[in-house]
């Protein structure tokens, strides 16, 4: 009887955990897995609200600096560079660029439409003080 016992308890954690998650995933599959993690996500957002993201985010980021440096930045975003030109080609940058420049454009202009209703307005209130004065 306590061999039977030892026989049953050989198992680690680790391992029942593994041989209980094979055999959800081969009875519902990956959507199973995909459905619970966007609640559980959503109810974390609702709970925490997204600034608690933005801290674990920054927090993550700020760690893997410190380990890897910021050459690795730079490698994955060369890496990621290179991917999107490859996939999308130069067209794509080209309309991007396009679009960061008329969306520049667009700014300027509206920047130098409130500059010259700001000095107009001035103007104005620099009459009505005169005006006043005499």
């Amino acid at each position: 009887m306590a061999e039977e016992k030892k026989a049953k308890g050989t198992m680690t954690v680790s391992e029942a955990g593994r041989k209980g998650g094979e055999t959800v995933r081969n009875e519902r599959g990956r959507e199973f897995y995909e459905e619970i993690g966007k609640k559980g996500g959503e109810a974390v957002k609702a709970e925490r609200g997204t600034a608690f993201y933005e801290a674990i985010g920054k927090k993550g980021g700020d760690r893997v600096k410190a380990e890897r440096g910021t050459a690795f930045y730079e490698a994955i975003g060369k890496k990621g560079g290179e991917t999107v030109k490859a996939e999308r080609g130069t067209p794509f940058y080209e309309e991007i660029g396009r679009k960061g420049g008329q969306k520049v454009r667009e700014l300027i202009e509206e920047g130098k439409r409130a500059g010259t209703a700001a000095a107009v307005e001035a103007e104005k209130e620099e009459e009505d003080d005169t005006t006043k004065k005499e």
